[in-house]
């Protein structure tokens, strides 16, 4: 294949996005106008789910199609292993320039450092534990949403950039993509890793206030005040961080192929929880918009672009990989599967283990022993739960 017939591709990931926190999806909460009018001519994946509510395994299995633990991401600060194989070394492969900007969380990390703090996000990410990008420019985590640390290959030491990080990686991201940073010629897939809106929900959105807002009727009056507060912010990040998104893809081609997702969601009081891990909507339902790739056309089964399929970003290397080569990808099983194998020790986060699997109108959890847990009902009301009695995995 030339490499003039290859398209490039983009990667938009952010942290913590839930599907429903959308305009376009209809969330009364969300601003989101350049995201909405991505959405109105993207293929939109309304039932997409991260394989892994929590975010280094969701990044492994992302990044390899491999879920956790297979993937060699078994604890919350296991690194992802030197030796996988991801999807950066399936594009290079192919003849594309490979490049991510932004959080990375897959390096090996101090389990006693400040999970918020400039300690993992100056600490170094080898470049041999960069995934095969051939550019890299990033930090580990840390939680800064304003005045990133970021090093990598034009950075061999941590500088601090001044302003919003959402801001920041868009703008970095796009003088790449621009081609003043990389080999013009070849065709490009880069990733863009955002923390936001990720907490700290206090911290400064780019001048965005925190405003109102409406709390949906499965977050319990006893714990109203804190969601109200944190969705606050929460929309905050939401707005400031659709407006970067907004600007870097208003500067790229029309033909480039914009993914648009999320790691995982946040339960933000809904069934009187906060965080993620666990198997509902609020956690493990992420937003996917697609634009511009060989895909489903919208028509009988797939109004106004929507898409059904039960597709987990585990599907994204391989979507991508076809579309790399000119051809549609579609979805060939009839349910994604989603687990919790180990327990998080953070506060808030899911106190135990599980795994589920889910289709476009059905989701079924169980305990890991094979016990059942929950089972949720989608064509009903996100928040209705009912319990399973003497039902088994299938």
């Amino acid at each position: 294949m030339s490499s003039t017939a290859a398209p490039n591709i983009l990667w938009i990931v952010t942290t913590q996005w839930r599907a429903q926190a959308c305009g376009y999806a209809g969330d009364v909460n969300a601003r989101t106008p350049h995201l909405d009018a991505l959405a109105a001519r993207s293929v939109n994946y309304t039932q997409a789910v991260t394989p892994h509510p929590f975010g280094p395994f969701a990044r492994a299995a992302l990044l390899t199609g491999v879920r956790s633990p297979e993937n060699g991401v078994r604890d919350y600060y296991d690194p992802l292993p030197v030796e996988a194989r991801t999807i950066a070394h399936e594009m290079n492969d192919r003849g594309y320039a490979t490049a991510f900007f932004g959080k990375w969380h897959l390096a090996q990390r101090d389990p006693a450092a400040a999970l918020v703090g400039e300690t993992h996000a100056k600490m170094i990410v080898p470049t041999e534990s960069r995934g095969g990008f051939q550019f890299w420019e990033g930090f580990e985590g840390g939680f800064l949403l304003n005045d990133p640390w970021l090093h990598g290959t034009r950075l061999p030491e941590p500088v601090r950039f001044c302003g919003y990080q959402s801001d920041v990686l868009c703008e970095r991201a796009g003088e790449w993509l621009g081609g003043s940073a990389r080999l013009p010629g070849a065709p490009w897939f880069a990733v863009v890793s955002l923390e936001a809106p990720h907490p700290p929900y206090d911290a400064p959105a780019a001048g965005v206030e925190p405003r109102a807002m409406v709390l949906a009727d499965n977050v319990p009056v006893s714990v109203a005040e804190k969601a109200t507060r944190e969705l606050a912010g929460y929309h905050a990040h939401i707005e400031a961080t659709d407006r970067a998104i907004g600007r870097l893809v208003a500067a790229l081609p029309e033909d480039v192929i914009v993914v648009f997702t999320s790691v995982h969601g946040d339960m933000h009081g809904a069934h009187g929880l906060f965080r993620k891990g666990w198997p509902h909507e609020e956690s493990v339902r992420v937003p996917l918009l697609v634009r511009g790739a060989p895909s489903v056309e919208p028509g009988e089964g797939n109004p106004h672009g929507c898409s059904v399929e039960p597709v987990s970003l585990l599907d994204l290397p391989a979507m991508t990989l076809a579309w790399s080569e000119g051809r549609s990808w579609t979805c060939q099983r009839d349910r994604a599967e989603i687990s919790m194998p180990s327990v998080v020790a953070l506060p808030y986060q899911c106190d135990r283990t599980w795994r589920g699997w889910r289709s476009a109108t059905r989701k079924e959890v169980f305990n890991t022993d094979g016990t059942p847990w929950l089972a949720f009902d989608l064509a009903a009301d996100p928040g209705e739960v009912r319990n399973l009695t003497n039902k088994k995995p299938g």
